[in-house]
């Protein structure tokens, strides 16, 4: 017994438990195969094998072989059970016993379960003597055998797909065309066929050796360059090309492009390290995820569930036999409140701009449009990017993948509507009153200093009427000065500020100071939405959806089929609503409106320019303008717009926003 434990340690056995004792019983070593398989120690199994058995197969392609095969079926929840009935144990007359087992488990595919028999034979080896496995294929499956191979086929779920209020699709699973390169066709000349290909597709040679250097890459597989919409180019130059191949499949298109690429977002092909992330998730090399927009907000609605197909191939590669087989679950379709002519419209308005504008209906809170410029491509996400593409997008200093209609932006006067609101309900403000203000400049006294507020237009008495038509900021900045800071703080949080607004994208709360509202130049700049005052265009389109709801404050909302929600119940009283109404519409119908650009015979608008100063202090002279407008139209409401665009103090300030915007609504009411 001591020489054979000697030898045992000498050979370096990785199992203990076989060989050597005559009084090793065959139900105890096939326990232990059983306990190694189900503990997928594949390099244990292999210990216990026969020696004809090792002469069949050797350790390396016996371990890899069930590597391989479970680990492509993903396997998990493995229970291998002996089915011996239990007794007392005799040691076998015959050299060979033959057990029944029980396997189980979960995989891509689903549930596998199956009895087999086994077979152990009494021998002895260079191991010693004992009971060893008579190991064969069918071991791994009942049916299996020598020269066939295991199957793992991935059956992917159709992405769910995003389309607008009347079904257009703005994120769509169309076909397409994969131009590729069969290396071992490439001919005499690849450099050549290389270059011409680089031309065709408008890409660089090295990105297309990038794509052929990868490790996968075989001589006789296709490899895919770009990808092409199906129909929009002539196939036959391609195929002019050598080594050059065209594949159609499925992929994810977005029609509207750059119009709906932050509201839409993009796909791209998971990476190593999302996959390591999400692979608990039930994502595997291959899936495509959402990046940003409403791909990546639905994300989980988006993609279903993957299904699988196991099954056993012939030697000669011809299918067999099913051992396991789901069908896919396809992502669930969303249908969102937004008009896609619209979209497309008012990203044409503000092309070639830095802008954003929110589009909603005024009497349901439903969101009609969503644009942010500049753009970027979401196709180009999906079909191949360029190098030049992704560096000309990234260097851009407009910054093409900025999210503004998320964003917090200075409002400037547009924000006037929140206060005379808060005037007029506190009684610091009546409809008849009249401020006597001389000059554009306005200091409340001498501990002001240097510092003033400026009007641009001057006249001495001013009603609230007047100072709706002129934008008069003096007139604003001395009604809250008059409520205090307190107390003006107080009514103007009630309209949402520092509240978060539910809705899909997600939007910071809009504040009206960082840190608090520390002096009273502070205060008089936040009447007319300069100081520290931050809003989301979103939620300043919600907070003007209650001149059409007799006060009442709409949730905006992107998703369903129009049902109202109230954020905020009765926040202005009707009979304010109805005046402040009054109001919006003369800055548009008087002549000496601010938004008279956006009068339309026959439609009445009611709205409110806003030009926010963006510099570093009072006498900057190298800041920046943005230009706003929001209005809707109020004899029939259905559209309440809101518009930012950047930098327009050398364009006319808001006036350049109104321009655009007036034929906005003209294109909506035909």
């Amino acid at each position: 017994m001591r020489k054979c434990w000697i030898v045992l340690i000498l050979i370096g056995l990785i199992v203990t438990s076989t060989g050597c004792s005559e009084d090793n019983y065959p139900e105890d070593v096939f326990a232990s195969y059983l306990s190694s398989w189900e503990e997928m120690d594949f390099e244990a199994m292999y210990g216990y094998l026969s020696k004809q058995s090792m002469e069949a197969i050797d350790k390396q392609k016996f371990i890899e072989r069930y590597e391989n095969i479970y680990s492509g079926m993903n396997v998990s929840s493995l229970q291998v059970e002996s089915l011996i009935e239990k007794k007392e144990k005799e040691m076998p007359e015959q050299d060979s016993i033959t057990f029944d087992f029980r396997v189980s488990m979960e995989t891509l595919a689903g549930p596998i379960e199956f009895t087999n028999k086994a077979t152990l034979v009494n021998e002895e080896n260079d191991r010693g003597k004992g009971w060893y496995i008579d190991w064969e294929p069918s071991l791994i499956f009942p049916s299996m055998e020598e020269g066939e191979q295991v199957s793992v086929q991935m059956l992917k779920a159709a992405r769910g797909e995003i389309r607008d209020r009347h079904g257009s699709g703005l994120a769509i699973n169309a076909k397409a065309n994969v131009i590729g390169i069969v290396p071992s066709k490439l001919g005499e000349n690849p450099d050549e066929s290389k270059k011409r290909l680089a031309n065709l597709l408008d890409v660089s040679v090295e990105e297309i050796d990038g794509e052929l250097n990868a490790s996968w890459v075989k001589p006789e597989l296709f490899v895919p360059i770009r990808t092409l919409p199906i129909g929009e180019q002539d196939l036959q130059e391609y195929l002019a090309v050598p080594g050059v191949a065209i594949q159609e499949k499925v992929v994810r298109t977005y029609p509207f492009g750059e119009a709906a690429a932050h509201l839409t977002g993009y796909v791209r092909e998971i990476n190593a390290e999302q996959l390591s992330e999400l692979q608990d998730d039930g994502y595997t090399a291959g899936d495509f995820l959402g990046q940003i927009g409403l791909e990546f907000i639905f994300e989980e609605e988006l993609r279903g569930n993957n299904g699988g197909h196991i099954f056993i191939k012939n030697a000669d590669g011809s299918f067999k036999e099913t051992l396991a087989k789901l069908e896919p679950v396809p992502g669930k379709n969303i249908q969102l409140t937004i008009d896609a002519i619209l979209q497309a419209e008012i990203y044409q308005q503000l092309s070639g701009d830095a802008g954003t504008a929110v589009a909603l209906n005024p009497n349901t809170g439903s969101v009609l449009s969503l644009v942010s410029t500049p753009s970027f491509d979401p196709n180009a996400f999906v079909r191949g990017l360029s190098k030049e593409q992704w560096k000309e997008w990234s260097e851009n200093p407009d910054s093409p993948f900025l999210n503004r209609f998320t964003n917090r932006y200075t409002p400037g006067s547009v924000f006037k509507t929140i206060t005379a609101a808060i005037g007029l309900k506190t009684g610091v403000t009546s409809y008849d009153g009249v401020r006597r203000i001389e000059g554009l400049h306005w200091a409340k006294d001498e501990s002001w200093g240097d510092y003033y507020v400026t009007r641009v237009h001057e006249k001495s008495s001013v009603d609230l009427k007047d100072a709706f038509v002129f934008s008069d900021n003096i007139y604003f900045a001395q009604e809250a000065l008059e409520l205090g800071t307190d107390a003006f703080l107080k009514e103007a949080n009630m309209f949402g500020f520092e509240e978060e607004i539910e809705f899909s994208f997600p939007i910071s709360p809009s504040t009206l100071s960082n840190d608090g509202i520390k002096s009273e130049i502070q205060l008089a700049d936040t009447a007319y939405g300069q100081g520290e005052v931050m809003m989301s265009p979103i939620h300043l389109a919600a907070i003007y959806t209650a001149f059409s709801n007799n006060g009442n404050v709409l949730y905006p909302f992107i998703i369903g089929e129009g049902k109202r929600q109230v954020w905020k119940k009765n926040l202005i009283k009707p009979d304010i609503v109805k005046n402040l109404n009054k109001y919006l519409i003369q800055v548009v119908e008087d002549p000496a409106g601010t938004a008279h650009g956006v009068f339309i015979p026959g439609m009445s608008i009611a709205g409110k320019t806003g030009t926010a100063e963006i510099k570093s202090s009072k006498d900057d002279q190298n800041g920046t303008e943005n230009g706003w407008f929001i209005g809707f139209n109020s004899d029939n409401p259905e559209l309440l717009l809101t518009m930012m665009i950047e930098d327009v103090k050398q364009r006319g300030g808001s006036s350049y926003t109104i321009s655009k915007v007036r034929d906005i609504f003209e294109f909506y009411r035909q």
